[in-house]
């Protein structure tokens, strides 16, 4: 079951630049709004601790969350999350309103499942090569999957699985697809061949050393010995 993320939040009166600097550094709280589903604006704060931990959670940024403001409560997504690009302070937040039947497109994770178990690996020695590790897919907000599974069971050496062949969660679609944007998600590859450079023998370059050695050594000598012949004249 997917988790569930609840933040609380206090509506939020005072609007614009420098009020919002004085929230987020008086109130330690961090300005939002909720808009959309054909109904008014809503400005709110939110506790920076419990927006930090939040942010933690990678579903924070692909499902449905809930937000208490009083006795009131919005289903929204995460729109927009602005951080300073100096500090990496957060700065505002943005969220949307949906229901049950709102239709949202939304990034989502693949799942590899029982990667040891990979024919074209155990069985041919071939490297396992994820292509894609998330897909942006369109569904409905009340349906938003936590992941995609991909088994790589049945993938043998030189196969893969594309887009097309991937077992979408009820509800869900691939955007693009439709327009022949099919690629490849995963694939089993033959390792490459690592070439080795010739090794070159200690032993023989020594042993050419010293006859070079030896070679000089002799002319050396031959150079300077004087002509018998010379002395005797």
């Amino acid at each position: 079951m997917t988790q569930e993320i609840i933040l609380n939040a206090d509506p939020r009166e005072r609007t614009g630049s420098n009020k919002a600097r004085v929230i987020r550094r008086i109130d330690v709280m961090i300005p939002a709004v909720i808009y959309g589903n054909e109904l008014p604006g809503e400005n709110i704060k939110l506790p920076l601790n419990e927006l930090t931990k939040a942010s933690e959670n990678e579903l924070f940024y692909t499902q449905v969350l809930k937000i208490k403001i009083g006795e009131k409560e919005e289903k929204v997504v995460l729109k927009e999350l602005q951080r300073d690009p100096a500090k990496g302070k957060f700065l505002h937040a943005d969220f949307l309103r949906v229901s049950s039947k709102t239709k949202l497109k939304v990034v989502v994770p693949f799942r590899y499942m029982n990667e040891e178990e990979c024919a074209g690996v155990k069985m041919e020695g071939g490297i396992l090569t994820k292509l894609l590790r998330e897909i942006e897919v369109l569904c409905l907000a009340g349906n938003i999957p936590e992941a995609i599974e991909v088994d790589v069971t049945e993938i043998a050496l030189g196969d893969g699985i594309r887009l097309t062949e991937v077992a979408l969660p009820e509800g869900a679609e691939i955007s693009g697809l439709e327009d022949g944007q099919d690629q490849m998600v995963v694939s089993v590859n033959a390792p490459k061949a690592v070439e080795e450079e010739p090794v070159e023998i200690e032993g023989e370059e020594g042993a050419e050393a010293g006859s070079e050695g030896e070679e000089g050594a002799e002319a050396s000598d031959s150079a300077e010995s004087p002509d018998e012949g010379s002395e005797e004249s």
